[in-house]
């Protein structure tokens, strides 16, 4: 994997070129140099596996729910030993999971309710809609 095209770069993270661009610009990727000579290359820009590899922990980390700004420090304390910090970040996001989870727990359990209740056959709107109408 190695002399890819951005396009390619994109293709192998599942994300558009901008997508590239954008991670460039906020400097979570690196924009390699043009080459400078006039042979097959043309001048294009050629990304490796390093740069696969990079955009995929990008992708992953997002999914967890790490900020931009958070992965752009998970990717510069990579280059330390700085393991304390880096499990700060962890705990944190975990946290963060750990009350989302709650909160759709709760959201789940008041769906439940609303569901039995709207099946039990009684008068007038179900109540699943009514909850969600605004006050």
């Amino acid at each position: 994997m190695t002399g890819m095209t951005i396009a390619g770069l994109a293709r192998e993270g599942d994300v558009g070129v901008e997508t590239i661009r954008y991670y460039q610009r906020r400097r979570l990727l690196e924009t390699p140099d043009r080459p400078n000579n006039s042979g097959s290359g043309g001048g294009i820009r050629r990304y490796g596996s390093e740069d696969v590899r990079r955009l995929r922990f990008i992708r992953s980390a997002q999914g967890a729910g790490f900020t931009l700004e958070e992965i752009g420090e998970l990717l510069e304390l990579d280059a330390t030993d700085d393991r304390v910090r880096a499990r700060e970040l962890a705990n944190k996001r975990v946290a963060a999971l750990d009350a989302k989870i709650d909160e759709l727990k709760r959201v789940r359990s008041s769906l439940h309710r609303l569901a039995r209740e709207c099946g039990a056959g009684s008068e007038g709107p179900c109540p699943i809609l009514t909850a969600f109408e605004p006050d």
